[in-house]
C-alpha cells in the first residue's frame, strides 16, 4: 500500500509560478508523475519522471512546468512557471509501484486573474 500527500495548490494570476509536492510512503516506488483534470475533460499527464532520472512532459505544458524528484525522500515536485488559465484543474499526484499504479487526492490549481 502507498499513500501519497500533496501539497502546493492554490490560486495564482496569470504568468505566476505554483510548486506543487507530492510525498509517497512505502518503498520501491517506479514512475512518479503528475496527471490534471478540468471540469469536463478527461484526465491528461502533465508529466512524469523514473527512477533514473529521466523525464516527460505534455507539450502544452514543455517549457513552462519541471519536474524533479528525491528518491530518499520518495518526493516528486512539479515547478509550474508562465502559469496559463488553461492550466487550471484538479492535478493529480500519481506513482507506480510494481504493476500497481496509487493516486493522489488531488490539489486544485485556479489561474484567474
Amino acid at each position: 500500500q502507498v499513500q501519497l500527500v500533496e501539497s502546493g495548490g492554490g490560486l495564482v494570476q496569470p504568468g505566476g509560478s505554483l510548486r506543487l509536492s507530492c510525498a509517497a510512503s512505502g518503498s520501491s516506488i517506479n514512475e512518479m508523475g503528475w496527471y490534471r483534470q478540468a471540469p469536463g475533460k478527461q484526465r491528461e499527464l502533465v508529466a512524469v519522471i523514473r527512477t533514473g532520472g529521466s523525464s516527460n512532459v505534455a507539450d502544452s505544458v514543455k517549457g513552462r512546468f519541471t519536474i524533479s524528484r528525491d528518491n530518499a525522500k520518495n518526493t516528486v515536485s512539479l515547478q509550474m512557471n508562465s502559469l496559463k488559465p488553461e492550466d487550471t484543474a484538479v492535478y493529480y499526484c500519481k506513482v507506480v509501484r510494481g504493476i500497481y499504479n496509487y493516486w493522489g487526492q488531488g490539489t486544485q490549481v485556479t489561474v484567474s486573474s
